[in-house]
């Protein structure tokens, strides 16, 4: 349910359950966790993370998260992995990202979305903690109180506003979302892996 497909120094990394919307298992979780950490030691000069389908990912499989998988720690090593690669990242977001899947693409360095996109994260009504370094990474990008407009006041916020607000970067159609996502990695992929990682080391980190 995760596909990885890696050509010319650029991972693509897909969640494909769209059946479900892409809502994520703890195995999902591990195997995501587990190519990032790969990548960190075995670097390639950027990823690109993305969804099959019309969602991105509606966070946490039901089933599971009744299970306990809502406050795994799994989410968090996820996050870690994606924030500590010395690469680019991209996620291209073809669809709407709820919940904990968040994390993952607040860890991104950068996030392209479709223009139907929708961002939510419901741990107010859920009676969740979020992960924890996900307020951090939000408020980082959009400020403290939009952080708590979506976390505490439980906001839905559509593309144009992610954009306004600067979660996300740029706005695509779902047509052209990975090509203009790959175009960005153009740069980074004609670089050696040590140059692309020297100019993120010198870029402050994201919360």
């Amino acid at each position: 349910m995760i596909d990885l497909h890696k050509a010319d120094g650029l991972w693509t990394v897909t969640l494909n359950r769209p059946d479900k919307a892409n809502s994520l298992t703890r195995a999902m979780l591990v195997q995501l966790a587990e190519t990032a950490e790969a990548a960190r030691h075995d670097p390639p000069r950027a990823l690109i993370l993305t969804g099959a389908g019309k969602v991105f990912s509606a966070g946490a499989d039901l089933d599971e998260a009744r299970a306990g998988l809502a406050t795994d720690p799994v989410w968090e090593r996820l996050s870690g992995a994606m924030a500590a690669l010395p690469c680019l990242t991209i996620a291209a977001l073809n669809g709407t990202l709820a919940g904990g899947a968040m994390g993952m693409a607040l860890a991104c360095d950068l996030r392209l979305a479709v223009p139907g996109a929708k961002f939510f994260y419901p741990v107010m009504k859920l009676g969740f903690l979020p992960q924890p370094s996900d307020p951090a990474r939000l408020a980082a990008l959009i400020g403290p109180a939009r952080a708590k407009m979506i976390l505490m006041a439980g906001a839905r916020i559509e593309a144009p506003e992610a954009l306004a607000w600067g979660l996300v970067d740029r706005l695509a159609p779902p047509e052209t979302l990975l090509a203009e996502a790959r175009a960005l990695t153009a740069d980074a992929c004609a670089a050696s892996a040590a140059h692309v990682a020297g100019i993120k080391a010198l870029i402050p980190a994201q919360g």
